[in-house]
């Protein structure tokens, strides 16, 4: 595979026309000042009257036409009607208009021909402006005309005008270069939209124990167990050990509910009776509505449920109910802790659930999505292909989605959208998609929006009321490779509130309070997270129009736990750069000891005795050396938010067979011989793994065989030596052994040996437990 020259992977700072170029001072005077003005025709048809019948039957089915050169757009029709309110906007791009005249022609639908009842017709030198916040232009009656310019019967309440991607009429509007698209459902998938996340919380079920329970076989030892059901999600406890009629577990189950609590939590009390056989010893139903709802680590009140042997569904009528025992449990919602439906690492909201612990805002973040370039063909229509792309955003509870733009490979959205800030170290995901459900049927439904690429950008690492404007690469890996389906161009800009609040914000906790007061457990995290994105995913795709699933699982990064090749190398390369630094001192200081360069050696032989005499400089030298550093790279210091990296993820470099592997699915759908080759492949990584972390434990376990007599000769000599020590060093100055210590360490070359040393030696010889390895 030829691997791409790197400039096309950059990120390319740009200088747009923002805001139509009307300043004032540092801002644009503009609300929508973040991206290029675009100029559209606006016509809004609201009603007719006194329309005439043109049918045989007397009776009159109107629908309006608006026309612009090619461009035609309509309304809905009505079905006798001679009065019809439609209150629809059209827009129509100023950049494509080749005509000088706009018509708005009224028509009457017939199963043939329609037939023509008069039009209006405006000449666009005469349409006036509008620019927000004027107040919306107030429609006015207008005569209808027929061919001839007669005057004919009935009146059509129209507004034309000029605006911008700003006027408010925008989101609803039909838009010109959407004019091959059809049918409702169509024409709702291309507009932009808004999103909120539904509102997640955390469930404890603390299940302490039950009472009076009654097995089938009083015979025997029940096996108990509660096993809780919440939607798709089901939990167990374990077998309780009081193996009686009066068990007990305390033991807590989290699940993820999200508002409003439409479906109850489910506990049935369960006896294990033989191997793959459970009894159903009672049932309870507990609506979430009125479970108690917990902001801080206070346990809330117990409370004793009855069992039951059938639960009412809802509509059928009442059936044998009869009281089987009870159980007692400690139900609450969690309102401490912040649901985690996203990786940790790109969380763009680390609020807890409860309204009432949020912290203020601290800032604002805006972002102008301008346009794309240079996109790839995603699919084929009519021969040839196409894309019809859309951006989605988000950061916190707040998803946006741009309006799609039909056919372009070089789509201009220019819309606008702002985020409050409570949090600077949380980033927010821009993700470009191709809509792949603009033309409806069974075949649309079924199909699924592809993915372009996406950036994150977080927000850490941009300066206040600044507005970067780059192109970002947008990179997708796929079987074969990286590779670049286009750029993005965007303008963003990180306003600052308080400057104070955002510094504090530096020194309190990542993530609300109850994770560290009770900490829930790793495993426990990973399940929860991956309930909570799939109840996000389900209710946004449940929304008009819907944001899909494969979608939503993008933006998430649903599959970023799954091994891989690729980013096990790319996090060991990390681990490797990070601890370069370590080892260049390493480096450094074995030349300082071996006398490499004399000069350097002896300054620092000059400052060892300085800080020996002195030891209360050794503090202070510290950080002003760290201080200095500090200075010395503000002038290096990043002036572009960061961007993916292919090398740093080396995607570029990856094997087509670890890729094969990245995206098999789980469990595999590979042939037997290639996931043969790759467990021996695994294997032979694991071997290597096992060696280092066995070689780690016989070293520290020779440090614990120091003084556990394990070897009493080697015991004894290091005991000896510790009293030797410990007598030397009480009647030594501190300052001279410090001296002394050094100057041993940095001796000439000429005093050294290449054998290890004595201690070293020592140390190696040291019983280790491998010996009793199997």
């Amino acid at each position: 595979m030829q691997r791409p020259p790197p400039e096309d992977f950059a990120l390319k700072e740009t200088k747009p026309h923002l805001g139509g170029g009307r300043t004032s001072g540092d801002k644009h005077t503009s609300t929508y000042d973040l991206v290029e003005q675009m100029q559209y025709l606006y016509v809004r048809v609201v009603k007719a009257k006194d329309l005439p019948s043109k049918d045989v039957t007397g009776s009159c089915d109107p629908y309006v036409e608006v026309k612009l050169g090619n461009y035609k757009g309509a309304t809905r029709h009505f079905e006798k009607k001679t009065n019809p309110e439609w209150n629809q906007v059209f827009a129509f791009s100023k950049d494509r208009i080749q005509a000088s005249a706009l018509e708005v022609i009224v028509k009457d639908k017939d199963l043939m021909k329609d037939d023509f009842i008069g039009h209006v017709i405006f000449d666009l030198n005469e349409v006036p402006k509008r620019v927000p916040p004027d107040s919306p232009l107030a429609p006015q009656w207008y005569r209808l005309e027929d061919r001839k310019g007669d005057k004919a019967r009935g009146e059509l309440m129209l507004a034309v005008w000029m605006g911008t991607q700003a006027d408010e009429a925008f989101p609803e509007a039909w838009h010109s270069d959407a004019a091959t698209v059809s049918g409702a459902d169509s024409l709702s998938n291309i507009r932009s939209k808004v999103y909120l996340s539904p509102k997640l919380w955390y469930l404890r079920v603390n299940v302490i124990e039950a009472q009076d329970l009654m097995p089938s076989d009083k015979g025997r030892y029940p096996e108990v167990y509660v096993k809780a059901i919440l939607g798709n999600q089901a939990l167990r406890t374990r077998i309780s050990q009081s193996r009686s009629i009066n068990p007990m577990w305390n033991e807590d189950l989290m699940f993820v509910a999200s508002e409003p609590f439409e479906e109850p939590l489910i506990l049935s009390v369960e006896d294990r009776v033989a191997p793959n056989k459970d009894e159903v010893l009672g049932r309870c139903a507990i609506p979430l509505q009125y479970v108690a709802r917990r902001y801080d680590h206070k346990p809330v009140n117990t409370s004793w449920h009855n069992l039951e042997k059938h639960i009412l569904v809802e509509g059928e009528k009442k059936k044998d109910i009869k009281f089987a025992s009870r159980i007692h449990m400690r139900i609450c919602l969690e309102g401490g802790y912040h649901v985690l439906d996203e990786s940790t690492h790109y969380s763009s909201d680390l609020r807890p659930t409860a309204k009432p612990l949020w912290k203020s805002s601290i800032g604002v973040l805006e972002v102008g999505i301008l346009n794309a370039q240079g996109l790839m063909p995603m699919k084929t229509k009519d021969g040839r292909g196409t894309t019809d792309a859309y951006c989605v955003a988000k950061y916190g509870q707040k998803w946006i989605r741009t309006r799609t733009i039909i056919d372009s490979f070089a789509p201009r959205w220019n819309e606008q959208y702002t985020w409050e800030v409570f949090d600077p170290c949380t980033v927010i995901t821009i993700g470009v998609f191709d809509n792949c459900h603009l033309h409806g049927g069974d075949k649309a439904a079924a199909a699924k929006d592809s993915r372009i690429g996406k950036v994150r950008i977080r927000l850490s690492t941009l300066e206040t009321d600044r507005v970067y404007t780059h192109s970002y690469p947008l990179l997708v890996l796929h079987p074969n490779g990286v590779k670049k389906m286009g750029e993005i161009h965007m303008a963003v800009r990180f306003t600052c509130s308080s400057l104070l609040n955002m510094m504090h914000m530096y020194s309190q906790p990542l993530l609300p309070k109850m994770h560290y007061l009770h900490p829930l457990t790793v495993s426990q995290l990973d399940s929860l997270r991956h309930q909570a994105t799939l109840i996000v995913s389900v209710r946004l795709s449940r929304a008009e129009p819907p944001l899909r699933k494969e979608v939503v699982e993008y933006m998430l990064d649903v599959g970023s736990h799954m091994w891989s090749m690729r980013r096990s190398k790319a996090n060991f390369f990390r681990i490797m750069n990070v601890l370069g630094g370590l080892i260049a001192v390493g480096k450094w200081f074995d030349q300082i000891c071996n006398w490499k360069n004399p000069i350097t050696t002896v300054l620092i032989h000059i400052l060892f005795i300085i800080l020996v005499m002195y030891p209360e400089l050794i503090l202070p030298t510290i950080f002003l050396y760290l201080f200095l550093i500090g200075v010395w790279y503000y002038r290096w210091r990043p002036r572009h938010p960061p961007h993916m990296d292919t090398r740093l993820s080396h995607a570029d470099s990856a094997h087509p067979d670890e890729l094969d592997e990245e995206f098999d699915t789980f469990p595999t759908s590979r042939p037997s011989d290639i996931v043969r080759m790759r467990y021996d492949r695994l294997r032979s990584i694991a071997g290597r793994i096992q060696t280092v972390v066995g070689d780690l434990a016989t070293q520290g376990e020779r440090l614990q065989s120091l003084l556990s007599w394990r070897d009493p000769r080697a015991t004894a000599l290091f005991v000896l030596f510790c009293l030797i020590a410990a007598i030397v060093l009480y009647v030594t100055p501190f300052q001279i052994v410090a001296l002394l210590a050094g100057f041993y360490l940095l001796r000439h070359p000429r005093f050294r040996h290449k054998l290890p040393s004595v201690p070293l030696n020592f140390f190696r010889r040291l019983p280790a437990r491998t010996d009793c390895m199997l």
